[in-house]
């Protein structure tokens, strides 16, 4: 008799836990952010779709944020109709296709790529220094040593597309940033207006509630030969933090490192401000310390919080930025600008 009262009061027991411990292990699924309110993919400009179409073939199965990022970026990459990133690039004013690229995850694993030449996916070879050497940055002829290391392709990245262009830019060897040439070059025969480059910036929130952003350019055309921009400098063309969010950086570079300006976006969105507001205010920082510089050139943000919200926001208007996710996966959005049309 005494053992079935020490079973049932055991069993019940048992029960009573089991009914408590399901609810909180509820609450605790709830609180890792596993299964986040929106998986979703946004990158830059309008090239951002084919990008963010590949990023989602990982997504979209459950896949993992740093896989879909490098992925969606390595289109751009190899597309040579894309004069502002990978092959097909245009070069600098010596002729040399330089590529810069940085890679970054939730835990603040990253790895980046300067002034590297012939190569093609720089986001790839940026990925190969995060996860198999101590550093987080390689440049120059010690990227592409590291990258044929690394089994990697050596090839010549200046097509005859790209080689006539430098070839018509040196009758006149004028160098002046022109806004917006991302929207104007793409797909073009001859580039429309071909004095600037720039860049494919993606932010990444899969299934798992993870973050990941990737950043990978040519850099501006005719460039002094070793300038790198913002994108492969952690903080300043690309920064995750999984506790709050990503942001990436698009324009002419030399603003966006002075201002070390995806941190910031990241820091302001931590204070509580939306990723709108906080690439608003990222801009307007960039246009009040130079104020007659900023009627001349673009420098957008882009930003994506833990909870999948996208916002952006630019000093020129023209910057739009693509979003995918199940509900749309071809969306491209006008970002909102200081300066009006």
């Amino acid at each position: 008799m005494a053992d079935r009262r020490q079973f049932l009061k055991t069993s019940l027991l048992g029960a009573s836990a089991l009914a408590i411990s399901k609810p909180i292990a509820a609450a605790e699924s709830a609180g890792t952010g596993r299964q986040p309110a929106t998986v979703r993919v946004t990158s830059t400009w309008d090239f951002g779709i084919a990008a963010n179409q590949a990023a989602w073939a990982i997504l979209g199965r459950g896949g993992h944020s740093l896989d879909a990022v490098e992925a969606g970026v390595r289109v751009p990459e190899a597309d040579l109709r894309n004069h502002s990133v990978g092959k097909g690039g245009y070069p600098d004013r010596d002729g040399n296709v330089t590529l810069d690229a940085s890679i970054m995850d939730a835990e603040g694993n990253c790895g980046a790529v300067a002034a590297m030449e012939h190569v093609t996916h720089a986001i790839s070879v940026a990925r190969r220094v995060m996860e198999r050497t101590p550093h987080v940055l390689l440049a120059g002829d010690g990227a592409l040593q590291f990258a044929l290391e690394q089994g990697f392709e050596k090839e010549n990245l200046l097509t005859p597309e790209a080689e006539k262009a430098w070839h018509e830019w040196l009758n006149t060897a004028r160098y002046q940033p022109t806004a917006n040439s991302e929207v104007r070059d793409y797909g073009k025969g001859f580039p429309g207006g071909k004095d600037n480059h720039d860049t494919i910036g993606m932010l990444a929130l899969d299934a798992h509630g993870k973050l990941a952003g990737a950043c990978t350019t040519s850099g501006m055309a005719w460039k002094l030969h070793g300038r790198v921009g913002d994108s492969p400098i952690i903080g300043a063309g690309l920064y995750v933090d999984g506790e709050v969010g990503g942001a990436t950086s698009t324009g002419v570079g030399e603003e966006v490192i002075r201002n070390a300006g995806s941190f910031l976006v990241v820091e302001l969105m931590r204070q509580g401000r939306t990723p709108a507001e906080a690439c608003r205010e990222a801009v307007l920082r960039i246009v009040r310390k130079k104020p007659k510089t900023a009627q001349d050139i673009q420098v957008g943000f882009l930003a994506m919080n833990k909870d999948g919200e996208v916002g952006a926001w630019a000093i020129q208007p023209g910057f739009s930025y693509a979003v995918c996710d199940a509900k749309d996966q071809h969306a491209l959005v006008p970002a909102k600008s200081v300066f009006p049309a």
